[in-house]
């Protein structure tokens, strides 16, 4: 069975069956998907993650079919009704639509007008009428005359419905017409008349009067339309033309001309319209609606990815400013670790011109001072300010604070750090156990100046889907979504690495082999006996097996261990290789690490053995010149226009600085300060043809973008790359 499978899975993939074979004996023998990417080259053929993990869920896939397969043997075994044939076909069978078809005729349903016939033995003349040879219909049927069948035309009326399910139950049938939906079918959508002027219906205005071919729909527009539709303000439909299906149907049921004809062909009509169309039609939304879901997810999982990965400031004295105009700003200082020194708040006054900075200035100059107080007293080093309400205004009081401080070579700048998600994390219980005696206002704040110091780190205490980085994460699939972001999650955890003796629970627990109970018991371990001073001393923490030690060592990090593999990705079960390296250059590890020419000198071929080969070498050999370097890019400073404050400061043709904050199948949106994101649609991003926005831009990328319209109405703005 397993041979089936990796032989199917390898053609659906492209990729070479004994990687396949390969990579599915990993994860069955428990391993995670960063490992495997990361420490099992040789076996996967040097297999990405994307691809490890395509596997992964496929293969996951065909066990459901496999199940799924013995319960319908089961069934029809019970039934008495199968046969050498169709065990065989079951057996072959690897696509879900094509067993469920097979299944069809014999799937316990609830009692039908067929059934109900077919229990009053009508079946006989049923077959009669199908066949078409009998010329006077009706005098055969007054022999089903009986109790239960009054008359001739109720016995012809009970044939035709065992024909119409037969018809609908057909493999043929049923193939024709999904061939017939796929080129031919439209999705509509109405509005619903009482609910036409209501405000929350305004958002659906598009919809109102909407039709397009199902396979020209776009993810975005189907669960735009599926929401109005939940919301009881659209109604959607999947539809083809049914004048012509019929008529097909008919042609292929029907032969010549007479009484039995016309019998089969109103069966055909009543087997398409109350039978094969609904039960297609629900086909084709659930898959529709399945690809749109996974195309969301995509889009979501990768700007997921891409805010975890985005560029640390790393361990500096930060003040953290949580902007707010009703209660003011909450600012708090952080230590190097991110642990919370003071907290406060400092009043915020605007000005009755929003572009009148030397207002705001005068009004604001106790909260200058304060600030100015605060940056030396706890020596700051860098400010990060949220980009929420008011975001530049109290930025704007920070740099006027530093600008009379006499800042050394320590200081780093002052940065707007996203704020999505930090109100989930003030009110989590993380928070709370994290921070029991303050408030959400000082949590939050904390969350916005710790994310400048390492987002990656931050972000991890925060549900994937609050972080508010995907569309309709509410409309789709939820149990694929918190598997797609999970995994996305561990990704980037596991490619940046973990330093084990400063890493929460919550970032422990992504690390590969670990989860919530062994990140736990890392951390109490390390509070009972302190910091770890090696690898192995892993083996000592509670239930943390030689499995869970074999995933988990190569990703997590010891700064001055007295090995000094201990803080880079080599894996532990490679150390003797990197010794045997350094006896033979005749120095010691740190010594090898440390001299370029010694490692230029060492030829890997030498130690390759049945289990290591050149792709781990070649891995090993780039991680001695840069132990436990970091992925992530450079953090960069950033300021809008100051002449832009409102939507009403945007002139069509102006070109401003800004931040995407979000990407979709159909667009950016990007921040150019006015407290409204603008859209960048796929089709100004680029002089060419490009299929998907993340082809050009990645979330929170620098931008320059050119003002095309401002509909004030819609509060819409649309942007542009052209011609910038």
């Amino acid at each position: 069975m397993i041979t089936d499978i990796k032989d199917i899975i390898a053609k659906q993939l492209q990729l070479a069956v004994k990687a396949v074979e390969n990579t599915i004996a990993l994860l069955d023998e428990g391993c995670t998907i960063p490992f495997i990417s990361r420490y099992r080259k040789e076996k996967t053929g040097g297999l990405d993650e994307v691809q490890i993990g395509n596997i992964s869920q496929l293969y996951d896939k065909m066990k459901e079919l496999t199940k799924r397969k013995e319960t319908i043997t089961k069934t029809i075994n019970e039934l008495g009704k199968m046969t050498k044939e169709l065990q065989q076909r079951i057996d072959d069978c690897w696509d879900s639509t094509e067993l469920e078809d097979i299944y069809l005729p014999y799937k316990p349903k609830r009692r039908t007008r067929a059934q109900v016939a077919r229990e009053l033995g009508l079946e006989p003349l049923a077959t009669t009428i199908l066949l078409q040879r009998e010329q006077n219909p009706e005098q055969l049927a007054k022999r089903f005359v009986k109790e239960g069948v009054k008359d001739a035309e109720a016995a012809i009326k009970g044939a035709q419905d065992i024909i119409a399910e037969t018809i609908s139950e057909d493999e043929d049938t049923r193939n024709r017409l999904r061939n017939t939906f796929r080129r031919e079918a439209y999705i509509t959508s109405k509005v619903i008349k009482t609910k036409k002027d209501s405000d929350e219906a305004a958002k659906y205005s598009d919809y109102f009067d909407f039709e397009e071919p199902l396979r020209r729909c776009s993810g975005n527009r189907l669960l735009a339309m599926r929401r109005g539709e939940a919301e009881g303000i659209l109604r959607i439909s999947i539809n083809v033309d049914n004048e012509e299906a019929i008529s097909r149907l008919q042609r292929q049921y029907v032969h010549g001309r007479g009484r039995c004809q016309s019998l089969v062909e109103e069966a055909c009509e009543d087997a398409f319209k109350r039978l094969l169309c609904p039960s297609i039609e629900n086909e084709f939304a659930a898959s529709s609606k399945l690809k749109a879901d996974e195309e969301a997810i995509g889009v979501f999982a990768e700007n997921l990815r891409q805010l975890l990965l985005a560029a640390p400031l790393g361990q500096k004295r930060v003040m953290g400013i949580d902007p707010g105009i009703r209660t003011g700003c909450k600012v708090v200082c952080l230590d190097a670790q991110g642990n919370l020194l003071y907290h406060d708040v400092s009043p915020l006054r605007l000005p009755q011109r929003v572009s009148d900075l030397d207002s705001l200035v005068s009004l604001n100059t106790k909260s200058i001072e304060q600030y100015q107080r605060i940056i030396k007293k706890y020596n700051i080093e860098a400010i990060a300010v949220g980009n929420g309400t008011a975001s530049r205004e109290a930025s704007h009081l920070a740099k006027e604070a530093i600008k009379a401080l006499p800042l050394g070579e320590s200081w780093k700048g002052l940065y707007v750090v996203s704020e999505d998600g930090a109100s989930v994390y003030s009110a989590s219980k993380a928070a709370r156990d994290e921070f029991p005696d303050e408030d959400v206002t000082v949590r939050g704040a904390v969350s916005i100046g710790r994310r400048l110091m390492d987002p990656l780190a931050e972000l991890v205490k925060i549900d994937p889907k609050s972080i508010g980085v995907g569309q309709y994460q509410h409309d789709v699939d939820q149990t694929q979504l918190k598997a797609s972001l999970d995994r996305t999650v561990e990704s980037c955890v596991n490619s940046v690495g973990v330093d084990l003796n400063t890493a929460s629970i919550h970032l422990l627990t992504y690390v590969s082999g670990l989860g919530p109970t062994l990140a736990k018991n890392i951390v109490d371990y390390r509070k009972e006996n302190g910091a770890f001073t090696s690898r192995t001393q892993l083996k000592k923490v509670p239930r943390l097996g030689p499995s869970a030690y074999q995933q988990c060592a190569g990703f997590l990090r010891i700064r001055d261990a007295k090995n000094p593999l201990d803080a880079s990705a080599v894996h532990p079960e490679s150390y003797a290789i990197v010794e045997q390296m350094a006896k033979d250059s005749g120095c010691t590890v740190k010594e090898l690490m440390s001299s370029a020419e010694k490692r230029k000198a060492i030829d890997i071929k030498k130690y390759v053995t049945a289990e290591v080969g050149i792709p781990t070498l070649t891995d090993i050999m780039n991680e001695l010149e840069k132990p436990g370097r970091d992925p992530r890019a450079e953090i960069e400073t950033f300021e809008f226009d100051p002449n832009v404050h409102t939507p009403d400061d945007l002139i069509s043709g102006m070109i401003l600085p800004g931040i995407v904050t979000n990407l979709t199948k159909f667009g950016a949106f990007v921040d150019v300060g006015v407290h409204q994101d603008g859209l960048i649609h796929i089709s100004q991003m680029a002089d060419k043809y490009i299929s998907d926005p993340s082809e050009v831009l990645h979330l929170h990328q620098h931008v320059k973008v050119r003002v095309v319209e401002v509909d004030r109405k819609r509060n819409r703005i649309a942007l542009s790359l052209r011609g910038v």
